[in-house]
């Protein structure tokens, strides 16, 4: 679900290593991943979803509940709450070694990287794109503050004078297709640059997976794709990701395709399956 035309070569093996666990089971409720080509590099990678969650013989780490009469799923514009977006998928997308010396000005390397992409996708600016929408849930800065100093302090924003947090973020593409990824095949002819559309980056902080805020963002991305006039929503993810695929498939999804296993090979990944749903389209008389 590569959306980054224009990211940074990958960084040193020192620094950070990419997480095996494809597009979100790294550290998030669901997080869809950048996906690194040999023929153009790519440090962030377009996400897909992940869902972190412990093997048979580990205990799932608690669940830590939020309160929901204070959440915000919406577009994001302002360029405080694009760099509190982009700071959070590079905290989520990355394992990185926090024992390396230098080790913060490179984290801040990748997100202005990101943050930079961010801003030219959402004012229509990337070639390819007809339209991006940048979906974010956030919570105000007092009620995540007891969860996660870190994530307070990487994913902040102020809006109408409150500090708030992005706890989760998704973009919405209207185009024809994402760079490095496999083609929806809905709708056919003539109409399908403007009525068909892909979600990419998705990712929800680590600290509050298993919240149902994957779905709350899928969600809040259907009602804007129906407001663009979007017939064809779909989703890549990656084909062991069992957490990604029950949430998208919870969430209306169903299989269309898959990738072939040279491309996936050649882009040095995970093979994908693309995921496909209708949306209902409205018409006024």
């Amino acid at each position: 679900m590569a959306v980054l035309t224009s990211s940074p070569s990958p960084p040193p093996q020192a620094y950070l290593k990419i997480s095996k666990h494809n597009h979100p089971a790294v550290s998030a409720v669901a997080s869809a991943k950048f996906p690194i080509s040999r023929s153009r590099p790519a440090s962030l990678r377009s996400l897909t979803l992940c869902s972190q969650l412990s093997n048979h013989q580990t205990e799932a780490p608690p669940i830590t509940r939020v309160d929901k009469s204070s959440l915000n799923v919406s577009e994001a514009s302002a360029e405080a709450e694009l760099w509190a977006t982009a700071c959070l998928r590079v905290r989520t997308f990355y394992d990185f070694n926090e024992h390396t010396f230098g080790i913060e000005d490179h984290k801040r390397y990748l997100a202005e990287r990101e943050f930079e992409a961010l801003k030219e996708r959402v004012a229509g600016q990337r070639k390819g794109f007809r339209r991006v929408s940048c979906i974010n849930a956030t919570l105000p800065l007092s009620t995540v503050l007891c969860v996660s100093q870190d994530l307070c302090n990487s994913c902040k924003f102020s809006h109408k004078g409150e500090d708030r947090i992005v706890i989760g973020t998704l973009d919405l593409n209207q185009c024809i297709s994402l760079p490095d990824e496999i083609t929806g095949m809905k709708p056919e002819g003539i109409g399908a640059d403007f009525a068909r559309a892909y979600i990419s980056n998705v990712c929800v902080a680590k600290e509050l997976q298993r919240n149902g805020l994957g779905y709350e963002l899928i969600a809040k991305s259907k009602m804007i794709a129906e407001d663009w006039g979007i017939s064809d929503l779909y989703v890549h993810v990656a084909v062991d990701n069992e957490p990604a695929k029950n949430l998208y498939m919870k969430s209306g999804f169903i299989f269309e395709s898959d990738e072939p296993a040279w491309q996936a090979r050649f882009l040095d990944r995970p093979r994908r399956l693309l995921l496909w749903a209708g949306l209902p389209i409205t018409y006024e008389l």
